[in-house]
């Protein structure tokens, strides 16, 4: 099967969609004795709710993924379990409950949408230019989420549409490692070993990227330590939290490692990496706004905008057909039968593709393809509810019941080394 992967890797997610839909939406991959390819692929809900929720306990992310991406997130989030996978979640929900947390949201976005996206589409407007729309939201993605984490901006987002070093290794590092999921592990070590190809380009990249992320820490360092104030308001981001903050008394036992550079650049990198008419109508009803007096239109709150369901059914439109994570892959400790009749062997990849799910019929009925955000509202014109493991986006939804589920089986077996 490895060289239908092969000529099909410029179009991997339709591909695989296409398989999954031929084939009742679960599918075994069998790749060369020498690759370490084989998979169990699926886009039946049941499965997904069974590897997420119902056996979670017997899925984890396994060697495989921890050599894929543990190079860049190094012990990040996305590469952690155990206690250290704890401590980085209960840093991140402290950094979004904080008091300033959405008002740092709200300045940061209305400064880089007015003086930058807003200034961008007057000027092509007044120069009767097409403007690349992809690129300016990657851009203004980019900026706000440097800001936010690192309080750095590196002003990407601007009528020129400079070259930005630390922008262009940033996607080449997410390249190389979508990459890394096609081809046979010994292949891509081997580029590694001998710096060649996509991995000597990793290599090139992650150190621009950690030179940018060491440079914050050590200026934000000190600053801090030259001020010794509470943080400005101006001056809320990721990094200013950790090393002021973010002091759990209940984590002592992880005080060296959370006080160490490496903990703060990991963080900040796997964070780094983490529309229609009546849209408009619904604006005008519920929030009365005519805008600032100035003909520029208006910024709307947080609270302003969860009155806005043709909005939020837009967003859940566009992210069911375009999920952030179009596929997720985890290795399951032991065997195991799924819903649907497959059988998983032990430390065998599971893989689940959002952005199939999306795409097939038996889910979503035979308009799956089409945008139409009010699939999301109901007969009352309120928000309807959808199984989280239909609509994966989020990856199945809260998650704290995996904490129980995870001690409830650590007591009752022992897990392999990797979890």
């Amino acid at each position: 099967m490895l060289p239908g992967l092969s000529l099909n890797s410029s179009r991997i997610h339709e591909f695989v969609t296409s398989v999954l839909q031929q084939c009742g939406g679960t599918f075994v991959f069998k790749g060369p004795w020498f690759g370490s390819l084989d998979s169990l692929l699926t886009s039946n809900p049941a499965n997904v709710h069974h590897i997420l929720r119902k056996k979670a306990f017997n899925y984890h992310k396994g060697l495989d993924f921890k050599e894929i991406f543990a190079e860049i997130f190094g012990d990040g989030i996305f590469c952690s379990d155990g206690d250290r996978w704890k401590t980085q979640r209960r840093t991140i929900h402290s950094f979004i409950k904080h008091s300033k947390f959405e008002e740092a949201v709200e300045r940061i976005i209305q400064r880089k949408v007015s003086q930058g996206i807003f200034v961008i589409l007057q000027h092509f407007s007044e120069q009767r230019q097409e403007v690349d729309m992809k690129e300016v939201l990657k851009r203004f993605l980019f900026d706000f989420v440097c800001l936010l984490m690192l309080g750095f901006d590196p002003n990407s987002l601007s009528i020129e549409f400079p070259r930005v070093p630390y922008k262009q290794a940033y996607y080449d590092m997410e390249e190389v490692i979508f990459q890394r999921h096609l081809k046979p592990q010994w292949f891509w070590k081997l580029q590694k070993w001998l710096q060649i190809g996509e991995e000597r380009k990793m290599k090139i990249s992650s150190e621009i990227f950690d030179h940018l992320l060491y440079q914050c820490i050590w200026r934000k360092k000190e600053l801090l330590n030259r001020r010794k104030t509470p943080m400005d308001r101006d001056d809320f981001n990721l990094l200013t939290f950790m090393l002021f903050e973010d002091n759990n008394q209940e984590e002592r036992e992880m005080s060296a490692f959370k006080k160490s550079e490496k903990y703060a650049r990991d963080m900040a990198f796997n964070l780094l990496s983490a529309g229609k008419k009546s849209i408009l109508e619904e604006m005008k009803t519920n929030l009365n706004g005519e805008g600032d007096g100035d003909g520029k239109g208006r910024h709307f709150s947080f609270e302003e905008l969860s009155k806005l369901n043709d909005l939020h059914a837009a967003i859940c439109e566009s992210l069911w057909l375009y999920p952030p994570l179009p596929f997720e892959h985890t290795v399951s400790v032991g065997s195991d039968t799924l819903p649907s009749g497959h059988q998983i062997g032990k430390y065998t990849r599971a893989i689940y593709s959002p952005y199939s799910m999306g795409r097939m019929e038996e889910i979503w009925g035979g308009d799956c393809l089409e945008f139409k955000p009010e699939r999301w509202i109901s007969n009352k014109g309120e928000l309807g509810d959808v199984s989280p493991y239909k609509f994966t986006s989020f990856n199945a939804g809260p998650r704290a019941y995996y904490d129980m589920e995870l001690r409830e089986f650590s007591q009752r077996t022992q897990m392999h080394p990797s979890c």
